[in-house]
């Protein structure tokens, strides 16, 4: 496969303490790949250095055949990388539609944008339009004028991966998109990441403790503890192991 992301021995240490111990790590384009591993692993901690929130020690990142090394993080969002967080982050007093109009402009980098949405500029015929198919494409029609306040959080988490999704990524780091959701409102994001992989083409790495989204989504998985990769493969392979289901699914088969 072609490679779109690569790691290759990322190492990160805090205060003495290594969090990532030569981690290596791809995502070929269009594919569906997990992360997984217990509580302090380093998952999240390999999420920042993709991202560019964390500068690693050792080892090298790329993107796109583009080196990483000194990568700002709004630089790597206009590569095409995205990413979401496990706390929700989205601005109360402003609507959906509000939300995908600001990370339009401030994608294609077209002015004052906080200044014109916020003091109620009108948008342009081609911003709606970008904005009104991906409200169509996620089902966020009916939510497009109300309040992020207002939604539930399952409802929030769509519109988190609508934001992202504004930017136009080739990649897309999810961190945790299930957490404090129920399960049917689990299923919608499952069913819209579906989505978003098949029908836009876009690669996705996730993080995710709920095992039985991983398994429905991803097609390769890369397993962290302690820092180190302890195991990767297809999916199948991941689950099937002995080592991993003991250690970390419980004894799932």
């Amino acid at each position: 496969m072609n490679t779109l992301l690569q790691a290759v021995q990322v190492t990160k240490r805090f205060a003495g303490i290594t969090a990532l111990n030569e981690v290596s790590l791809d995502v070929a384009p269009g594919e569906f790949v997990g992360l997984i591993g217990p509580n302090g692993a380093g998952k999240t901690t390999l999420f920042n250095c993709l991202s560019g929130l964390t500068r690693f020690d050792s080892g090298s990142i790329s993107f796109d055949g583009v080196d990483l090394s000194g990568v700002a993080v709004h630089q790597r969002a206009r590569l095409g990388i995205a990413r979401t967080f496990q706390r929700m982050e989205l601005f109360t007093g402003m609507t959906v539609r509000q939300h995908l109009l600001v990370t339009d402009r401030a994608h294609s980098r077209s002015g004052a944008m906080w200044k014109d949405i916020l003091t109620g500029s009108k948008a342009r015929r081609d911003e709606l339009q970008r904005v009104d198919e991906l409200l169509d494409f996620l089902d966020l029609g009916a939510d497009a004028d109300r309040d992020v306040a207002a939604l539930s959080l399952g409802r929030g988490r769509i519109v988190e991966l609508a934001r992202a999704l504004m930017t136009q990524p080739k990649l897309l780091l999810l961190d945790e998109p299930s957490s404090g959701l129920d399960i049917s409102e689990t299923e919608v994001v499952i069913e819209r990441l579906h989505e978003v992989n098949r029908e836009r083409g876009v690669a996705i790495l996730l993080v995710e403790h709920d095992v039985e989204m991983v398994r429905s989504l991803a097609t390769r998985v890369f397993v962290l503890d302690f820092g180190t990769r302890i195991a990767s493969g297809t999916t199948a392979e991941v689950f099937g192991d002995a080592n991993v289901q003991r250690a970390y699914l419980g004894g799932v088969s």
